[in-house]
Order: C-alpha cells, then structure tokens, then sequence
C-alpha cells in the first residue's frame, strides 16, 4: 500500500505536469534541447513538492489513514519513502538545473535558451528570495537524508535535526509557489500545487506548534519494573483518563526522557479497562541498552497513542491461523494470548515461536503456559542454537488440507521475506501476509 501510495501521487502529479504541456504547448521561445530541460526541470521540482507534501502531512499520524494504508507502521513507511522519493527528485531538480544547463551551453550554445520570465518591483524581489531559500533549503534537506539513511548516527540527535523539516519544507514550498511558471496557475497542475501546498504546511505548523499526537497522550508513572533477561526489560506504566484503552496487538509511542523524545514500543498486555498497560524493551540501541539504568518505579511517563492494525479482531475465521513470532517481536502475541485469557474463545491457531536460544529465552515459559490454558493454541518453539530455525517446510507441515491461510507476523524483516519466498516456492500462494515493521528512521 505504501508503493501504490506514493506512486499514486507521482502519477497524478505527472498527469497534471502533462495535461498543461498539452494545452498550453509546453515550454516555448527555445531550441528543442533547451525546451526538453525546461520541462524536466519542472517535473522534477514537482514531484519533488508533491511527494514532500505527502511526506510532511504523514509526519503529522493522522489515525484515520490506518484503515486504508494498513496501520500506522505502514503510514511511517509511506512517510519515510516520499521523502527519500522527494529528496532524489530534488537531487534531479538541481543536476537538470546545474549540470545539464552547462552542457547544454557547450554543446548547443546560450542562442536557444528559454526566455526567463521578467517580473518587476515586490514579486522579482520575492521570487530571487524564494530561489536562494530553495537551494539552501536544498543543500540542508540532502544532508537530513544521508543522516536519516546512516543508521549509527545517534537517534536522539537525529531526532533534534529532524525538527527542523517543517521549516525547510516552508522554505521549499515558497520556492516552489513563487518559481512555478505563471500558466500552471490557470491549469488542474496549478491546483493541484495549491492543495499539495496546504496539506504540506498544515502539517509543517501542525508539528511547529507541537500538535503532533497530543489527542491521543496521556501521563502516568511506572509501577513495576522487572529484567527477565540481560538484553529485555519489562516495564509496567499506570496511566490517567486520558487514555483510551488498546486492543492486543497496538503500539504506543512511550517517553521517559522529554529530551530523549518518544519510542515506539508493542504493548504486550490485554486491555483490562484499568489503564495499565506493560511493555518487553529489548535492548537495540544506546537508548534502550541503558534504559534499565534509568528507570524507577514512580518514573514519570507519557503515552501516546494506542496505533496499529495488527489486530486479532481482524482475523478471516474461515482461513487456517498461522502466528510468527521473532524475537522480540513476540510481543503483540503476548497481548492477544493474554486476552483470549480473559475472554476465552474457540480461536484456533499455530503459533510459532522463533529464538535465538530457547533454553534462555525470558518468554519461552510465559508462552507454554500461556498456550497451555488455550487448548487451541499450539505452540511451535524454534531455536536457532538447538538447531530447529524456522523454514516454510515447518509452516507447510501445520498446514489443515485446502483452508485458505493466513499470517500473522511480527519479527525480524529478513526473515519475513524469506519465508514468504519459500512458501511461494513450494505451491502454498494462497495465503494473506499481515505484518508490522515500525521504523523511526
């Protein structure tokens, strides 16, 4: 959904940039050479706005897109690809801008350039401000990227240089308003431009001010904290009424530190309506490594959310169950096990549990007694050190004859793919693929 997404939103910006090439005969007063630049040079700068548009709006979590992008994990990835997607085309802009004009020069000479359009008074002093705030805003949103893509810098400080998007969108949004040709405001491209524009800087002001997810906040205090291994923590938080409650299997944007900002972290219990709420952090990341370090009973918390769509209400009845658990992306499971204990149910299913060692494993006993008060639960355990990794021939072997299949997983991306590669493979391509990768970055 992501890709159909951002790629929507290429296509229609691409019609539009066509549709006024059409009707108003495209760029014209030049050589054929100067006019093939001129339009790219407009394409791209397009969908460059377009897709940080969509970017800057996305950043903004607006929950009612979860339905039809799948969750909010796929929401993040959408954001997070419009802007990588906005930043090339950015990089396109210039180089078509830069180098192209100069080879154009060499080979073709100045002769059959386009004719710049003369401009006098307030808005020729506007639009030569608008120009030098794109290439500087340029410059600074690239270098964002090449932090954002590079994965060992720091996330609290890429968090603190993150905070600037919103102006250097304002900043790319002016020039993008005021370099615009002057046709395009009479033609559908115009338009378009001025309602990407306005869900743009809704979401830059939006994230300005600080609006960003407080509808769904709420304070509280953590109650319990225990460390079943060295590298997981558990944490058990009680919240005020501004909390709505969960379903098993949502995520909340959690913050003990307000200079550290907030994390996404799987709830791992059932909703009980007492507003308490638990988590198993593994240890990732500097953050989380030396979390356990930090954190008392009575630390203060705020919680943000709950998000997602990984959601045991939206199981098909009629197809064959298959759970995926990687690590810790056990943790959802927690939850939806925890509230078939609460409310019990003629849910049937095969759980499969993927660790690295299953005789140390912290949530191998909570699962086996678990799964044991669920008779239709049955539990698979597969560890890599005992030599039992998980592979498409043991999701293959629990298969229940032609039941359609469906499956759930939560865990590492790599294996993800190799599974759903292998069941290909081996003639089980009737089966629906649900999963949560949440990234921040």
């Amino acid at each position: 959904m992501k890709k159909f997404s951002t790629f929507a939103a290429l296509a229609i910006v691409s019609l539009a940039w066509g549709m006024d090439v059409v009707a108003t005969g495209g760029s014209s007063g030049g050589t054929l050479p100067w006019e093939i630049r001129q339009e790219a040079l407009y394409l791209s700068g397009l969908l460059s706005i377009a897709l940080m548009s969509l970017a800057m709006f996305l950043s903004t979590r607006p929950a009612w897109l979860e339905t039809p992008l799948g969750g909010m994990d796929r929401v993040y990835r959408t954001h997070k690809w419009a802007g990588i997607l906005a930043v090339s085309f950015a990089v396109v802009h210039w180089l078509v801008e830069e180098i192209v004009g100069d080879i154009l020069k060499a080979m073709v000479g100045r002769e059959g350039r386009i004719p710049k359009e003369q401009f006098t008074g307030f808005l020729e002093v506007m639009r030569d401000l608008a120009k030098d705030m794109g290439e500087w805003a340029f410059y600074l949103v690239l270098a964002m990227l090449v932090i954002t893509l590079w994965k060992r810098f720091p996330y609290k400080t890429w968090r603190v240089v993150h905070q600037a998007m919103p102006v250097l969108y304002l900043m790319l949004a002016l020039h993008a308003a005021m370099l615009a040709p002057t046709d395009y405001w009479t033609q559908p491209v115009g338009i378009l431009i001025a309602l990407l524009g306005v869900a743009g800087i809704y979401g830059a002001l939006y994230s300005l001010v600080g609006r960003i997810g407080r509808a769904r906040r709420a304070s509280g205090t953590v109650t319990a904290i225990e460390q079943p291994s060295p590298d997981v923590l558990a944490v058990k938080c009680q919240l005020d009424n501004n909390w709505r409650g969960h379903r098993p299997g949502q995520f909340a944007f959690i913050s003990f530190d307000e200079k550290e900002g907030a994390h996404p972290f799987t709830i791992a219990s059932a909703d009980r309506g007492d507003r308490s709420i638990s988590f198993q952090i593994k240890a990732l990341g500097d953050y989380t490594r030396t979390l356990g370090k930090r954190l008392k009973v009575g630390h203060a918390v705020k919680v943000e959310g709950p998000y997602g769509r990984f959601d045991m209400a939206r199981q098909d009845s009629s197809a064959q169950q298959i759970w995926i658990a990687g690590g810790i992306g056990v943790t959802p499971f927690l939850a939806w096990l925890d509230s078939l204990q609460q409310t019990p149910s003629q849910v049937s299913a095969d759980l499969h549990y993927c660790t690295r060692d299953r005789t140390n494993d912290p949530f191998v006993a909570r699962l086996e007694a678990s799964c044991a008060a669920l008779p239709g639960i049955r539990l698979h355990i597969h560890g890599a050190q005992q030599g039992e990794a998980l592979s498409a021939a043991d999701v293959a072997d629990t298969l229940n004859g032609s039941r359609r299949l469906e499956i759930w997983f939560c865990g590492p991306q790599g294996l993800a793919e190799k599974l759903k590669q292998e069941l290909g493979r081996i003639g089980q391509g009737r089966f629906s693929f649900h999963q949560e990768a949440f990234e921040m970055r």
